[in-house]
């Protein structure tokens, strides 16, 4: 990947969001993008606007509950259920 895909990528991460302006800011400075690396970037933008929208079911907080009980604490699998339970229990 390019020092402007991981650029973006960072800079996606710590606000959530990239609008067109910040990605040709930092291709003008970085240089271009592949399509590969655009369509990567669109992609987790949309996952996390996505996320942002999502409520968490019943179902899916009861199966998360579960996988605290079960999966090793720190492993993705856990950091993801503990995820959906903090928002569920957030209301959000």
């Amino acid at each position: 990947m390019s020092a402007t895909f991981d650029k973006l990528k960072e800079l996606l991460k710590a606000q959530g969001t990239l609008s067109n302006e910040e990605m040709e800011k930092a291709i003008a400075e970085s240089g271009p993008l592949t399509p590969e690396e655009i369509t990567a970037l669109e992609s987790e933008k949309l996952e996390l606007a996505k996320a942002k929208t999502d409520t968490v079911s019943m179902d899916d907080y009861l199966a998360a509950l579960k996988v605290l009980d079960s999966a090793a604490e720190g492993s993705d699998e856990y950091k993801k259920a503990e995820a959906l339970v903090e928002k569920y229990e957030s209301g959000a």
